[in-house]
């Protein structure tokens, strides 16, 4: 018989272990007034987590930018939580890049995440403003010039879909911290040994900063698959199988993805991994249930 400890998970994680875990969150800026509400109430609902930071994305050709400024400029000022501002090469100058990273430094905003991002819409090749910051190695870089920003890179661990070769797309991965970066936050996957094999050659390439598994928990499986095959993210056939049937049931759709995104982290938790990059799509429930089973409980 196997006899397990009490307060311990059946795999050994001890649910209540809260130190084990950090997390922190994703979060993109509203469009329209309705989605500020929902977005503000996501918000306020992960706070009491005490996550390690927050991110905040930016549009393609930089077609959110005030909206993503004023936004990391209000969970600044209106919580306890330090937010990180996404920031990209796409269709800026280096002097307007320069110029928002300034604002952000003097809005107390000491946290960038550093990408070279996608083409502007109705484009699907990206390239290079002649006047700007030509990849993500570059902007870190000139970030670094500006200010003593900690920064954020991302990581892929299936390749990113425009590299030629995982070998290329790990050796950008090491100009982006030789540039300055302190962690890599991954896209998200969702086999548990592509990210340990992306981690076993990470630490081969000699890179010793911190990557942090992203985790998207699935709340529309068919977009989620139709945005997989865009960005080089594999899903694999048992995630098909366990949502076959499920469009139009969405509370047992919840209950899936839940269970899905928590033995992810339980299983990356029982390797040793830390930290949790979460991608919550703006909706607070499944990233909190899957923090609650991991033991991240509201801080009193």
């Amino acid at each position: 018989m196997n006899h397990q400890n009490p307060g311990e998970s059946p795999r050994g994680l001890p649910i209540a272990d809260a130190k084990r875990v950090r997390v922190s969150f994703e979060f993109f800026p509203p469009k329209t007034e309705k989605m500020a509400i929902s977005l503000w109430e996501a918000v306020e609902r992960l706070a009491p987590l005490a996550p390690d930071f927050v991110s905040v994305t930016y549009g393609a050709g930089g077609s959110t930018r005030e909206r993503t400024h004023d936004t990391v400029v209000r969970i600044a000022r209106e919580t306890t939580m330090k937010p990180a501002a996404h920031l990209t090469c796409v269709a800026a100058t280096r002097a307007e890049i320069d110029e928002v990273a300034k604002a952000y430094w003097d809005a107390g905003i000491r946290h960038v995440v550093a990408l070279r991002g996608d083409p502007p819409d109705g484009e699907s090749t990206y390239v290079p403003h002649p006047g700007g910051y030509a990849y993500a190695s570059d902007l870190v870089e000139g970030l670094k010039r500006i200010a003593d920003f900690e920064v954020s890179v991302a990581a892929y661990p299936e390749g990113h879909p425009q590299s030629p070769s995982l070998e290329a797309d790990l050796d950008n991965l090491k100009r982006k911290i030789d540039a300055g970066a302190t962690r890599a936050i991954s896209q998200y996957f969702f086999d548990v040994d592509v990210f340990r094999r992306f981690r076993d050659r990470v630490a081969k390439a000699g890179i010793t900063v911190p990557v942090i598994p992203g985790i998207l928990p699935v709340t529309n499986f068919s977009q989620v698959v139709k945005f997989s095959g865009a960005c080089g993210a594999s899903v694999p056939p048992w995630m098909h199988r366990a949502f076959e049937g499920l469009d139009d049931d969405p509370e047992t759709r919840r209950l899936v993805a839940a269970t899905v995104a928590a033995e992810q982290v339980r299983a990356l938790a029982d390797d040793g991994i830390a930290d949790f990059h979460f991608y919550t799509l703006n909706r607070a429930d499944l990233a909190f249930a899957i923090c609650h089973l991991l033991g991240v409980r509201p801080q009193v």
